[in-house]
């Protein structure tokens, strides 16, 4: 079983950057679809990206297309998500998520971690 850690979420301007991370402890990532969703109050948990952990392209919600950037980093076991020109729509909760099969939906993933809040004012 796989614990997720996230960490970099915080208070920006609407321009700014920022970067968030998922730690994986427990075992690796290996062999896992990680994914980054988001929630905001009163709505449904948003996909956002996704990358197959043993390789591949990582794939985008069209809202943060351009904008957005997921990574790896194999020997750290942590995966990045890395926004730019950050809007006040992109603010929400920001979850790491990992699962063994790949979708837009939370029922996909069946592992979580707490979730990081990040805030984009104007």
């Amino acid at each position: 079983q796989v614990q997720l850690q996230e960490s970099g979420g915080g208070l920006v301007q609407a321009g700014d950057s920022l970067r968030l991370a998922c730690a994986a402890s427990g075992r690796t990532f290996s062999s896992y679809f990680v994914a980054w969703l988001r929630q905001v109050p009163g709505k449904e948990r948003e996909f956002v990206s996704s990358i197959w952990w043993n390789g591949g392209t990582p794939y985008y919600a069209d809202s943060v297309k351009g904008r957005f950037s997921l990574s790896r980093d194999i020997a750290k076991n942590t995966v990045y998500l890395q926004m730019h020109s950050l809007k006040r729509e992109d603010t929400a909760v920001y979850y790491c998520a990992a699962g063994s099969a790949w979708g837009r939906r939370r029922e996909n993933y069946a592992y979580w971690g707490q979730g990081t809040q990040v805030t984009v004012s104007s």
